[in-house]
């Protein structure tokens, strides 16, 4: 079924818990402007429907539905989270499938000390540490055949930006 049109664009920002994803995707959008939806897996995961993490939740088929209905009334979508792609890949490939305009996926491929040093200057390190990330980290895998792109942990969050910025808007 497809879904946005030509003009609509698709960001997918994956990776570990920690990575940078959030920040990165709130930066983008304060750069575009008006009619970007950001979708947030932790939002929509922990805070709305708080449910844990597993294969076949309700908050996979709620991204779904979120992302296509801000595509479908125009705006442009930045999508975000740990996303796993044991659990999210069937999901993800078919918004990329579905997509009329143009959809690209980033991998945040983050080192595990420097994830554990990023995740120390975030709000959510009173919620959990090192032992829970530790459950999590490499789960996200990457996802094929959608042609996600690397994002290094040498690269800063302005030159993140940028890049993205330049590929997709």
């Amino acid at each position: 079924m497809r879904t946005g049109d030509d003009g609509t664009r698709l960001v997918v920002l994956r990776g570990p818990s920690g990575a940078g994803k959030s920040t990165a995707a709130r930066e983008l959008r304060r750069r575009v402007g008006r009619g970007v939806a950001l979708v947030e897996q932790d939002y929509l995961r922990r805070i709305l429907l708080r449910e844990h993490d597993l294969p076949g939740a309700a908050n996979i088929e709620l991204i779904s539905n979120t992302v296509r209905f801000a595509l479908d009334r125009g705006f442009h979508v930045i999508l975000e989270g740990i996303m796993p792609a044991a659990r999210y890949g069937a999901m993800l490939r078919s918004l990329h499938d579905d997509h009329a305009g143009r959809s690209l996926f980033y991998y945040f491929d983050i080192s595990w000390s420097e994830t554990l040093r990023r995740h120390a200057t975030r709000p959510q390190s009173a919620e959990f540490g090192a032992t829970e990330m530790s459950e999590w980290f490499g789960q996200a895998g990457r996802l094929d055949p959608v042609g996600e792109r690397t994002v290094s942990e040498r690269l800063s969050l302005d030159e993140i930006v940028r890049r993205i910025q330049r590929e997709v808007f």
